[in-house]
């Protein structure tokens, strides 16, 4: 890849400046966003999967975008990381529209995505997954290159599995992998390092235990590592939501329906947000076989 725009194999900007406690401080946000969608609409076959939307992702910010399956979560993810072009609307990254897919054109600033699957692969250790980038696109040396590696694994605590294969590691473990994988970028180029990392429903079919420990993961990179300094969620999970989340974002029916903070989930009035968050049939989102 020689493009700006790495999936899956970018690392975050440091974030000096975010509390300990993973909690961001909004005073230190800025008022130009690093990602703003304005009117996005997508439409697959004769299903409208997004309609109208407008979002902001700001400097620092963890942003959790919600609801139920088919409502264009996902979608807006790759939007965002220019994997996907939406049929009309506008895209800005740092205040400059993007034209065209990633492939097309190069981002002021660095959109890494982690997938739903870690998408590993099989034939190759841990130690080749999480520098395979490095390995086929800069020409630093393979000890090196191992170093760096040893280093992303510390940060994950999977140091111990570098000469391991994804099929010798549990689920949990190879979600993590992945994270290293997209934190590990070539010092000597700083172009390489995001600013931005999106993640795709992390948590996917992990039991709760090891759903703690990559949603603290999640905030350790922000925090206190200082790896990413803004991020994109996608995910169902409560927990999830709760702990990594600053400002939720619910969509149905493609459309924007409640922007809040973590702490208004428990007090917001909105029917949509009451029934998604206690897991009700009853209310306006209705439930499909």
């Amino acid at each position: 890849m020689n493009n700006q725009h790495h999936v899956e194999m970018s690392n975050l900007a440091p974030r000096e400046d975010l509390a300990a406690n993973g909690s961001t401080n909004s005073a230190l946000l800025t008022n130009e966003p690093l990602i703003k969608l304005k009117g996005i609409s997508k439409t697959f076959g004769q299903h409208p999967v997004l309609d109208n939307i407008d979002l902001d992702l700001k400097k620092g910010e963890a942003l959790a975008i919600v609801g139920p399956s088919g409502t264009g979560k996902s979608t807006i993810l790759r939007i965002i990381a220019g994997l996907l072009a939406p049929d009309t609307g506008e895209v800005y990254i740092q205040g400059q529209q993007r034209k065209g897919l990633v492939e097309d054109v190069a981002d002021p600033i660095v959109i890494g995505m982690v997938f739903q699957q870690a998408a590993l692969f099989d034939s190759l250790t841990v130690e080749e997954n999480v520098g395979f980038t490095l390995y086929h696109n800069s020409n630093l040396p393979r000890t090196r290159i191992r170093e760096i590696v040893h280093q992303r694994l510390e940060m994950v605590g999977l140091e111990h599995a570098i000469n391991s294969y994804p099929a010798e590691l549990s689920g949990g473990m190879r979600k993590r992998v992945s994270f290293a994988r997209a934190i590990t970028y070539n010092p000597d180029d700083p172009k390489e390092k995001p600013e931005i990392l999106l993640y795709d429903e992390p948590t996917a079919g992990l039991d709760p235990i090891a759903s703690t420990v990559i949603e603290d993961l999640i905030r350790q990179l922000q925090c206190t590592e200082g790896i990413c300094g803004s991020y994109a969620i996608v995910t169902h999970q409560h927990s999830t939501i709760r702990r990594t989340a600053d400002r939720i974002a619910l969509l149905y029916h493609g459309k924007l329906q409640w922007e809040g903070s973590e702490s208004e989930i428990d007090t917001s009035d909105n029917p949509m947000v009451r029934q998604f968050f206690s897991g009700s049939v009853d209310g306006p989102i209705h439930v499909v076989d």
